[in-house]
């Protein structure tokens, strides 16, 4: 019985080392699909049907970072590349082509991004939770009267979605 235990152990050990020396986007690859819930002022005001894909490109440390919003009314595709621009750092680039690259932060199993655009200040976020991902949005204006050296940004909107692993067919 020790020796079962013993073997499970390092079974358990070996599988957790293999895992934490995948990059974050390797333990993400597969085809993941959710609901985005998509709130204002702390309420849910409507959802979507999600389809999020990642995959190896034929670079190197490059990944198809691509999502679907699967509405009725308004389908829309972000078909994106992420890539590794400084593994030590834990530093990727979102590029959403035509110029457009935005920096993402690797901080355990989470991912951040922080932009502006518009005047909007936006969050983003991938986070592996167990056999879920989950990808946050939120959203904020900046006050027309902000003048002080620190900046109070409201979060207007939050999209959220908890994604599950499709099952291979």
């Amino acid at each position: 019985m020790r020796n079962l235990f013993v073997l499970l152990f390092f079974i358990f050990a070996y599988a957790s080392l293999t895992q934490a020396q995948k990059s974050f986007p390797d333990r993400c690859l597969g085809v993941w699909t959710g609901t985005m819930q998509i709130y204002r002022a702390g309420v849910v005001k409507d959802t979507v049907p999600v389809k999020f894909t990642v995959a190896k490109t034929a670079a190197p440390d490059a990944y198809t970072w691509k999502t679907e919003y699967l509405s009725p009314k308004m389908p829309l595709t972000k078909d994106y590349v992420l890539r590794l621009k400084d593994a030590a750092k834990g530093v990727y680039i979102t590029d959403e082509g035509g110029g457009v690259e935005l920096l993402n932060y690797q901080f355990g199993d989470k991912l951040y991004n922080v932009f502006e655009t518009g005047g909007v200040m936006l969050t983003a976020t991938y986070e592996l939770r167990g056999k879920e991902l989950i990808f946050e949005v939120t959203a904020g204006k900046k006050p027309a009267d902000a003048k002080q050296d620190v900046i109070d940004y409201p979060v207007n909107s939050l999209q959220r979605v908890v994604f599950r692993k499709s099952k291979s067919k």
